[in-house]
């Protein structure tokens, strides 16, 4: 495989970079939102509405500075309804991260998270799922994709290995 050109690999290191903030960011976001929902009466759907309308503000803010709203809006009506889901998954995503933080804990919320989102993601990739480019699996990112289960599981249950192990 050739070596990529030294801007390449210099703006491929700033978006993983950028990448790994987002993740620090879901972490965050959860733990955030979790201190809220208990600050409203354990109202995990009031808190995610909340975040959600937040977020709209802040990205409502962001579309207008960079221009291009009316465009873009117009196209909306051409779109299958299909495309609007994302919505839809990300508020489940909001309402979930506050509803299991606190019952489930950040760690195994997060660690879980991650496993779902790697096998959803291996798997668009692979067969080119919603549209996406292919991206075939190769073997040795599947035997990473097994490292992280494996982490996922021995940060679910190793305590409980380690004391059966101690019996």
């Amino acid at each position: 495989m050739p070596a990529l050109p030294e801007r390449k690999w210099k703006m491929n290191a700033v978006l993983f970079l950028l990448a790994f903030c987002v993740g620090l960011f879901i972490s965050v976001q959860a733990a955030i939102n979790s201190q809220l929902a208990s600050a409203l009466h354990a109202n995990s759907v009031v808190a995610a509405w909340i975040s959600f309308t937040v977020g709209t503000l802040v990205l409502g803010i962001a579309a207008f500075a960079r221009g291009g709203v009316g465009e873009a809006l117009g196209a909306l009506a051409h779109q299958p309804l299909w495309k609007m889901t994302g919505g839809v998954l990300g508020a489940a995503f909001v309402f979930g991260t506050v509803f299991l933080a606190p019952r489930i804990g950040l760690l195994n919320l997060v660690v879980l998270v991650i496993a779902g989102q790697l096998m959803m993601s291996m798997a668009i990739d692979n067969f080119g799922l919603i549209n996406m480019a292919v991206r075939k699996v190769s073997t040795i990112r599947l035997a990473g994709a097994l490292v992280v289960v494996a982490g996922v599981s021995l940060t679910l249950f190793g305590d409980k290995i380690v004391a059966a192990l101690e019996r």
